[in-house]
Parts: C-alpha cells; sequence; structure tokens
C-alpha cells in the first residue's frame, strides 16, 4: 500500500472542495440580501454560523486524523456536504438554505483540515512546494467558483447547487479512490500513549503557531469582506454582479502566472521576510478600496492583493508545519484552518455591521490596521525566538 497521497489528488480534491465552498460566499449575501430581501447583518450572520460550525469541523477533522483513521475522516467530512448540497436543490428557501449551509461548513472543516495533514505526510516533495502548490490549487478552486456563480445565478438557484453538488461528487470519488494509504511512520507514532495525551510541541513554538494564527484570522477575516460584502458594493456602485465574477478571474490568472515570483521568494528569502512582503502588500490593498469608485480601480486593487497573497499566505502553514511535532501535524493544521475559518466567520458578520455603524471607508482602514498589527506582532516574537525560518 502507498505510504502518501499522490500530490496531484491531493491538489485536485482542494480545488474541487474550495470550488464547491467559492459558490457559498458571494451567493449567499446577494441570494439573501437581494432576492430574500434579507439585511446584510442577518445574512453575515447565518455566514458567521456556518464557518462556526466549519471551525468545528477543522477541529474535528484534526482530531480524528490524529487519533482515528485518515481515510474514513476525509470520507466523513465529504459524504456530510455532498449529501447537504444535493438536499438544497430541491429544498432552499430561507430557514431550509441557513441551515444546510451550516452543515455544510462542518464537512468542509473537517475535509479542508483532512486534506491540509495528508499534504504535510507527503515526502516526496519540500513542505514549501507542497503548500504553495496547495494553496495555488486552493485559490484556482476559489476563482472558478466565484467566476461561475455570476452567470449560474442567472439560470436559477437550482442551476447553483447542481452544479455545487457536481464539484462534490468529484470530490467523494478522488477521495474514495486515492485516499487509503498507509501513514507511517506517523501513525505508529500517533498510537503511543505519550503522544496523545502531551504536546511534545516546544512551548516557545506553541506560542508562536497561536500568534500565526492571530494573523491570519485577522487576514481571512479581511478576505471575507472580498468574498461577501464586496459584492454588493460593487452592485451599489452601479457595477454588474458579472463584474464582480470577473475579477476573481484576474485573481486566478495571476496566482498562476505568479507561480515563477514565488519559486524566486522559496529560493532566496527567508519565511519571515517572505510573509512580511507579502501581507503588508496585501494588507495595504485594503486601503486602495477606500478610494475604488469605478470597475479599473477593483481590478487594480485585486492585481495588489494577489500578488501580495501568493507570496506571503501559501507559506504560512508549511511555516506552522514545521514547527510542529511530527505526530502534532493533524491538530496545528486543525487550529490553523479554525483560524482561518474563524476570520471567514467574523468577516461578513464584523463588515455588515461596520458599514451600519459608520461606512465602508472606515471599515477598509480598520481591517488595514489588525492585518499589520497582528502580522508585526508576529514578525517580533519569531525574531525574539529565532523561529523566522520555522
Amino acid at each position: 500500500m502507498q505510504k502518501e497521497v499522490r500530490l496531484r489528488w491531493l491538489l485536485l480534491a482542494n480545488l474541487l472542495n474550495n470550488a464547491g465552498a467559492a459558490f457559498m460566499w458571494p451567493l449567499t449575501t446577494v441570494y439573501m440580501h437581494n432576492y430574500l430581501k434579507q439585511t446584510l447583518t442577518f445574512s453575515g450572520t447565518v455566514l458567521f454560523c456556518m464557518s462556526l460550525a466549519m471551525i468545528l469541523g477543522n477541529y474535528v477533522g484534526g482530531r480524528l486524523f490524529d487519533r482515528w483513521r485518515p481515510y474514513w475522516t476525509a470520507i466523513l467530512g465529504v459524504t456530510i456536504s455532498t449529501i447537504t448540497l444535493a438536499t438544497l436543490i430541491f429544498w432552499h428557501s430561507l430557514l431550509p438554505y441557513a441551515a444546510g449551509l451550516i452543515i455544510v461548513g462542518f464537512g468542509d472543516g473537517i475535509s479542508m483540515t483532512v486534506v491540509n495533514a495528508y499534504a504535510a505526510t507527503v515526502t516526496s516533495k519540500s513542505n514549501r512546494y507542497v503548500f504553495n502548490m496547495l494553496y495555488l490549487a486552493l485559490n484556482v478552486g476559489v476563482v472558478i467558483g466565484t467566476l461561475l456563480v455570476g452567470y449560474l445565478l442567472d439560470l436559477g438557484i437550482d442551476v447553483v447547487f447542481m452544479v455545487t453538488t457536481a464539484c462534490y461528487v468529484g470530490l467523494f470519488g478522488i477521495v474514495l479512490s486515492t485516499f487509503n494509504v498507509s501513514l507511517t511512520p506517523v501513525t505508529t507514532a500517533k498510537k503511543s500513549t505519550k503522544s496523545v495525551t502531551t504536546d511534545t510541541t516546544s512551548k516557545r513554538k506553541r506560542q508562536l503557531i497561536w500568534l500565526i494564527c492571530l494573523m491570519i484570522f485577522t487576514i481571512y477575516l479581511s478576505y471575507a469582506l472580498w468574498e461577501s460584502l464586496l459584492s454588493v458594493h460593487m452592485t451599489n456602485l452601479g457595477i454588474p454582479f458579472r463584474r464582480y465574477s470577473e475579477v476573481w478571474t484576474i485573481n486566478g490568472l495571476l496566482i498562476i502566472l505568479s507561480q515563477p515570483i514565488v519559486t524566486l521568494f522559496n529560493e532566496r528569502f527567508k519565511i519571515g521576510t517572505q510573509v512580511a512582503f507579502g501581507i503588508t502588500l496585501f494588507a495595504l490593498s485594503f486601503l486602495g478600496l477606500v478610494f475604488a469608485r469605478q470597475y479599473v480601480d477593483f481590478i487594480i486593487i485585486m492585481v495588489v492583493l494577489t500578488i501580495g497573497e501568493v507570496i506571503g499566505l501559501p507559506i504560512v502553514p508549511a511555516w506552522v508545519d514545521d514547527m510542529a511535532a511530527v505526530d502534532q501535524r493533524g491538530k496545528y493544521q486543525g487550529r490553523f484552518n479554525m483560524a482561518l475559518s474563524m476570520g471567514r466567520a467574523v468577516g461578513p458578520l464584523f463588515g455588515g455591521m461596520m458599514v451600519a455603524q459608520f461606512s465602508y471607508s472606515v471599515l477598509f482602514i480598520v481591517v488595514t490596521l489588525m492585518m499589520l498589527t497582528t502580522l508585526g506582532i508576529v514578525l517580533v516574537r519569531a525574531r525574539h525566538e529565532k523561529l523566522l525560518n520555522g
């Protein structure tokens, strides 16, 4: 039996999972606000609950991966999401839709953590390469889902759910046929009592991982604004919803074309330098949203955001993996994904409340400051502990 899942199957699984999930984020805000006549705060609350369920799924997925059977954990996550989405094809009024999103969030939380944990076991490539490619697949999936939903919604909400379900059926087929591998020696190490009851990752590394999770929380809180409120903001400015979807096409093309730049950074720069430069650029792009009024403005901002994203974000889970003990990979990839999911949970709700009380401009300034502050804290602590290389 194989000792690891082949990287190409992990990448395809991540692409399909995130393509399916990406249908839900902009769709939820626009569908609830424009079609079901709900407030931005209400749609933000639904997304918040969905992401809380995803966080629970991240936790469950990490625990089951380390302590139970990775293969059956993967099967569990994708089965929950697939069955729920298939149900939503026929039953998508307000309450079933909201409840279905929450259940899908739980299933996706399990699946995303399991894919990351499987990726951490790949030994045929360096972990920086593996996680960079995993991030590439994730974002291509997000681009595909976000682009298609702009066109499919015109055909009806049931068509959107049909295509989304098809993505998850494909994911289920990949998991079923390729994820049943023998993860040794990691799995055998995990069976000992000591590895189950004692965290063998050093205290200073654990603390830095928690700070990295805080930074990731603020980043994905901000990124969730692009996936939710920006669709409404752009349509309020008279820009068609299809144009919003097309911005994500630019994001996807840039992610693919910028791989030589990412390779250059991976080969020549320390992790700390790469994270600092990329996330600073990513954060500063949100200041541009304060002044954006035309479609071309949003294109330029997305270009800047994407360059910062591909340089700074893919390396972060690899950094976490470098610091985690070998028998704690599932646990810490779970925590990383929990922070990511919590950011996505809070983002739409926080954004809706900020816009209601203040304005979009104030919101964009606040999230920029949050990201830069947490980045600074991580870099100072990493330099102090001499952990800038993981």
